[in-house]
């Protein structure tokens, strides 16, 4: 047996009386005070309407712990009950919200979940829905002992936390997304900026006349029948007749990847057409038709939905009440356009992603409905004390309830190279730069030892002592060879070294990468990042700003692989030309010794 179950046993066995709202609490009604909009003066205050904050300002008139339940306007939910909110601190409150605050014998946390239970469809009234001030104070509310109330609120407590946790989280995957999607469209290497016009076999608009409407047809849908996750709620209660579907010009009847782009009052918002269902739409909303030889319409959709689409939207957006992007002004907006099959990998990362931040079906919306559908079953369970007042959880409901920027880096970088091939990088993003642990010793002053001592253009003593243990690729900072290149300029290193100022320290995460760059800076012409006259000089911010087209790990060891063969083909003293070149000089001695060997007389 639960504790809480114990608790009704003891002290309400029988069930729990109701009471009017009213008694259980006060309610703070005569202190609301509506200010304009234009008359509210900015500051850190929360105003609160209906429906939670709806600005903030620079005083307050309720300092504490508050419910506050819709008055009119946005006052219930699809489910018939109040919109309630939760207030604490200093706040303003207007006349579109009850105000309430604790009374003693009531918690008001148990008040906040209980009115949330209240059906009051019968109780709303007027074309602008109302719940009244009398009507409120007269709700009915199941009133158990503190001791039951205490328990109840803990428990409802644990399931709100739970789904505001993963609201967060959503909310940051939403953000993580926003961020890779700008980048993605961004960093379109290969791609061209393209004008919709050029991209689309049509833009057009809804039907400027005004429908005629029919009880049954086609469906007929308007801007607030697009949902958050920019889709398109079919089950309206408008329709047209077929006969006027069927007169609209082709362009303007929507079909499987379409996509159909707000452009009057809430614009900007693109809906990708899935699948070929027949419905019409009003003229605020915009049809594009893409060029699928151009342009992927999956790729279109997420381009017009990218921050820097948006900004365009804003700039094209003209008007004072309604703000209105023209079709012309549509047409003129642009897009980056890459190769069909770059297009196709980026829709692929996206479209992924998206189904995380989206999709009610998986991810973290699912978990969240789940928990929320989870918290008011049991919202529901823990208030019916006036109908029951024996066991209220089952066996198995008892025990459900009872149960940085561089990892970001790395993840953006991974994206590109799989949608591009490659990713446009620089040092710093790749690489750990440790010039500060280098430390130079004059010649007077070193003593000799087994470990190498490195300067510009490589070993240039051997000391005592090393400060560096390990894989690392240095870099020439100063000298005349950053210019005449008669040797390399980036060089690796292993093991115990010492290194003095003359050379930059760079630490890799792996040997590709490390060995990938060294190929690439020395084969580069760096003249536009050395300064200096007589003594040319690569400082560490010039070095940093290098940029490298770092393909995927795999292409950078295959590349690699290659190179070092040649390198030991060339260089490497016991395989390849060098060995070779010793060998026939050996020979040739022999030879050569032999040849000029002679006897001499007597």
């Amino acid at each position: 047996m639960s504790k809480l179950e114990e608790l009704i046993q003891e002290l309400c066995p029988d069930g729990v009386e109701t009471f009017p709202l009213e008694e259980c609490c006060n309610i703070l009604d005569k202190k609301r005070k509506p200010v304009t909009k234009n008359s509210r003066e900015k500051g850190e205050y929360p105003y609160y309407g209906a429906n939670g904050v709806q600005d903030y300002v620079s005083d307050y008139i309720f300092n504490g712990k508050f419910v506050l339940v819709g008055e009119d306007g946005s006052v219930i939910t699809k489910s018939g009950t109040p919109v309630v909110t939760w207030a604490e601190g200093k706040i303003w409150v207007n006349n579109h919200a009850h105000v309430i605050e604790e009374k003693s014998g009531t918690m008001l946390r148990y008040l906040y979940f209980y009115i949330q239970t209240i059906d009051v469809t019968s109780l709303i009234h007027g074309n602008i829905p109302k719940l009244t001030g009398r009507d409120f104070r007269s709700l009915k509310i199941a009133l158990p002992p503190l001791e039951i109330q205490r328990e109840i609120v803990s428990i409802l407590d644990n399931f709100t936390e739970l789904t505001a946790e993963l609201t967060a989280e959503l909310t940051a995957r939403k953000t993580q997304y926003t961020y890779y999607r700008d980048k993605l469209l961004a960093n379109s290497y290969k791609g061209e900026i393209k004008q919709l016009e050029e991209c689309c076999d049509s833009i057009a608009d809804g039907d400027h006349q005004a429908p005629p409407k029919a009880d049954s047809g086609v469906p007929f849908i308007t801007i607030s029948d697009i949902d958050e996750r920019h889709e398109i709620n079919l089950n309206v209660t408008k329709y047209v007749p077929d006969e006027y579907y069927n007169r609209l010009a082709d362009k303007r009847r929507p079909q499987k990847g379409d996509v159909l782009y707000t452009v009057v009052g809430s614009y900007g918002i693109p809906v990708y057409i899935s699948e070929n269902k027949r419905f019409v739409f009003q003229r605020h909303i915009a049809i594009l038709r893409p060029n699928n030889a151009v342009i992927d319409s999956r790729y279109l959709y997420h381009a017009m939905n990218g921050t820097a689409f948006h900004r365009q939207a804003d700039l094209a957006a003209k008007g004072a009440a309604q703000k209105t992007i023209g079709l012309a002004s549509l047409a003129k907006m642009t897009v980056p356009v890459p190769p069909l099959d770059v297009q196709n990998r980026i829709v692929n990362v996206l479209d992924n992603f998206e189904k995380i931040c989206s999709d009610l079906n998986i991810g973290l919306p699912a978990e969240i409905e789940a928990r929320q559908k989870q918290y008011e079953y049991y919202r529901d369970k823990l208030l019916t004390f006036a109908e029951t007042g024996n066991t209220i959880l089952n066996g198995t409901e008892r025990n459900g309830t009872e149960r940085n920027g561089t990892e970001r880096n790395g993840t953006l970088i991974k994206l590109l190279q799989y949608v591009f091939g490659y990713a446009v990088v620089t040092l710093e993003d790749i690489a750990e730069n440790c010039d500060s642990m280098r430390k130079p010793v004059t010649s007077g002053k070193r003593e000799a030892g087994e470990y190498p001592y490195y300067g510009a253009s490589g070993i240039v003593d051997y000391v005592k002592d090393y400060i560096f243990d390990g894989d690392y690729l240095l870099v020439s900072e100063d000298g005349a060879n950053l210019l005449a290149r008669s040797t390399p300029i980036a060089f690796s290193i292993s093991g115990k070294n010492w290194v003095n100022n003359h050379a930059h320290v760079l630490k890799f995460d792996c040997y590709e990468t490390r060995r990938f760059v060294e190929f690439y800076l020395n084969s580069i012409d760096l003249a536009l990042y050395i300064s200096g006259g007589a003594q040319p000089k690569l400082n560490q911010k010039n070095l940093n700003r290098i940029e490298i087209p770092l393909p995927s790990q795999e292409r950078q060891k295959y590349i690699v692989d290659i190179l070092d063969r040649f390198d030991a083909i060339c260089n490497d003293l016991t395989s390849g030309l060098p060995a070779e070149i010793e060998a026939r000089q050996k020979q040739y001695e022999y030879y050569r010794d032999r040849l000029l060997s002679f006897k001499e007389l007597n």
